[in-house]
């Protein structure tokens, strides 16, 4: 069966768990298009990556050039059509997170992946995340292209609901993959009950090979590592308040922070002026490969965030028999367990945060060890890659071709 994925921002660091799904499928017999917005010149460290992004269709890569043509073409073939699609995208250019001239674009974009993905005989089109991908994916089909669904992760989605027409791109959809629960629960708040039949729970996932490359050593040391993109939502500056009480408690421990991002020169600042130098590390961007080594270099992950929908980085660290300290926030909790397999916090308490990391530096290895293999159990059970791409291959298989 031929399928196309459709990405704003495609191969990226954070989109691993999106390159193993895909994959996945291909490994199931599908056929699988990569359509993506950007991402052609990008950077990309990961060899992995590289290879995807030199199977990725670009739809803004020649700009007006390519659009132009393809929206004149769709005109003249399917005026009907073309116009009713016009229409729904100028709709969703009202009361929306962006301007009406952006919507305008999207149409664009969506004429030209019709073409393509009628010459490639496409029969149906997942996106990923429920913003400006998942609308160019509804216009597609509202031009007579295949059938569409898409995956919403939050917690971005969360945030502006009604701005990004969720609920009507739900209605619309043949079906909405939810990653969690607690995801599927905040869609069902924006369509009738009618439509909660076709939101389905299918966990991101990890490939077995990840874990079964080589057994990671156990835990050891003083050391703790957050991996995520230094932004307002993942609280590090919260964590370096929660690590300025264990400095002060006299409690020896290392803290990195792995990864880069807008709110960098923030951090910096806060983490000399606190004088953590000492304690804490920022590695900047790093692959995939190097999140892996700095996770077995750790005694745990901590996560400090404010809003998240379920991080991959927690069935990494999971996957790496290594336990989880985070805030008690969204899909979290269905897979971190207290005492289990891992420290819940309540979000925005720095006296909370600071107790759970002191406790996790003060078990045993013992005791951070039987953690960690409950980690690796609950992870192998809830998130392995082939078994969740084969629930989402019977929702590909069960799509009509026609919307």
């Amino acid at each position: 069966m031929k399928i196309a994925y459709l990405v704003n921002h495609y191969p990226k660091v954070s989109h691993t768990f999106i390159r193993r799904e895909i994959l996945a499928l291909e490994r199931q017999g599908f056929e699988v298009t990569r359509l993506a917005v950007r991402g052609w010149d990008d950077a990309v460290p990961d060899a992995d990556d590289q290879a995807e992004q030199a199977r990725t269709r670009y739809l803004l890569r020649r700009g007006a050039a390519e659009l132009a043509p393809a929206m004149l073409a769709m005109l003249v073939s399917a005026p009907g059509r073309f116009l009713a699609a016009l229409g729904l995208a100028l709709r969703m250019g009202r009361r929306a997170d962006r301007p009406l001239p952006l919507h305008l674009v999207y149409f664009a974009e969506a004429c030209l992946a019709h073409r393509w993905l009628a010459r490639l005989q496409v029969r149906h089109l997942h996106a990923h995340f429920g913003t400006n991908s998942a609308e160019v994916a509804m216009l597609v089909t509202a031009l007579g292209g295949p059938p569409y669904s898409f995956t919403v992760h939050g917690p971005d989605e969360f945030d502006k609901p009604e701005f990004l027409h969720l609920g009507e791109k739900i209605r619309r959809s043949r079906f909405v993959v939810a990653i969690t629960s607690f995801c599927r629960s905040q869609l069902y708040r924006w369509v009738d009950a009618a439509h909660w039949d076709k939101v389905k729970v299918v966990h991101c996932g990890l490939e077995r090979a990840f874990h079964e490359a080589s057994e990671p050593p156990p835990a050891s040391g003083n050391r703790l590592v957050c991996v995520g993109r230094l932004s307002e939502q993942k609280g590090h500056l919260l964590l370096i308040e929660a690590a300025k009480r264990l400095a002060d408690a006299g409690i020896a421990f290392e803290l990195v922070l792995a990864g880069d991002g807008e709110l960098r020169p923030q951090i910096e600042a806060r983490i000399a002026q606190l004088q953590l130098q000492q304690h804490i590390r920022i590695t900047g961007w790093i692959s995939s490969n190097q999140v892996r080594e700095e996770i077995i270099g750790s005694r745990a992950l901590v996560l400090a965030s404010f809003a998240e929908g379920l991080p991959v980085v927690v069935m990494e660290a999971f996957a790496l028999r290594r336990p989880v300290v985070s805030t008690r926030i969204a899909g979290i909790p269905e897979l971190v367990e207290q005492g289990n397999n891992g420290w819940l916090v309540p979000p925005g308490d720095v006296s909370a945060l600071a107790e759970a990391m002191q406790t996790c530096l003060q078990c045993s290895l013992d005791q951070v060890a039987a953690m960690g293999d409950a980690a690796f159990r609950a992870v192998r059970r809830e998130h392995d890659i082939d078994t969740e791409a084969a629930k989402l291959a019977q929702l590909f298989m069960a799509s009509p071709r026609h919307a």
